[in-house]
């Protein structure tokens, strides 16, 4: 069966809520408190096609599943949350040599973050750190005075395990923020680590990249 994307499960799941619903979900979408703003005139009269549309450029695909899945249980759309909720981490189904499978592997993956998952290696093989703790920084992950704290140590170990002990503890998006960074900056070891699902389950191809 064919891959689907992630804008394409989002608009179907849209196009399955009535009217009222609908509704609601893009007010609520409107009035998001956390993360990059919609404006009004993004939604307002639009298809669901070009709602779904505007949250993936605005979310990045790697996020959209679970910013849309909250709103709909918010709106007290259980049934279409849990069936968007299939494709939070590349939903996949092998069957012989075919493969259902949405565009990207997400951090949540598995239930857990990529980077709980992979934090042994990400303190052992990590190496371009510096950038890293710039972006964190830039982002407001960390702070200035914390960021010239883990800059002062001695080893990267030492500083990717001081990432671990706080600021990575803080939520999910400071997590989400730090996987982001990695994909960037030590782009070759999280195609290593994420290769990893392909040796799990062989019938997938790895032509995909992450996010």
């Amino acid at each position: 069966m064919a891959s689907r994307t992630i804008k394409a499960a989002l608009a179907d799941v849209l196009e399955n809520l009535s009217e009222e619903n609908f509704k609601k979900f893009c007010h609520h979408l409107m009035d998001l408190r956390a993360g990059p703003r919609i404006r009004r005139t993004a939604v307002e009269g639009k298809s669901c096609l070009e709602v779904a549309d505007v949250m993936v450029s605005t979310f990045t695909e790697v996020k959209v599943v679970g910013v849309a899945e909250e709103i709909l249980r918010d709106i007290g759309c259980t049934q279409e949350a849990d069936d968007l909720g299939k494709y939070q981490g590349g939903y996949l189904v092998c069957s012989g040599d075919q493969v259902e499978r949405s565009i990207i592997f997400s951090p949540l993956s598995s239930g857990k973050h990529f980077v709980d998952r992979h934090r042994v290696d990400l303190i052992n093989r990590v190496s371009n750190i510096g950038p890293i703790l710039d972006d964190l920084l830039d982002k407001n992950v960390i702070q200035q005075e914390v960021y010239e704290q883990i800059r002062a140590l001695p080893t990267t170990q030492d500083k990717i395990r001081e990432l671990y002990s706080g600021p990575l503890k803080a939520s999910e998006a400071c997590k989400d923020a730090f996987y982001e960074s990695l994909q960037l900056n030590e782009k070759f070891l999280i195609d290593d680590l994420s290769a990893d699902l392909s040796r799990v389950y062989p019938c997938l191809s790895p032509e995909r990249e992450l996010g």
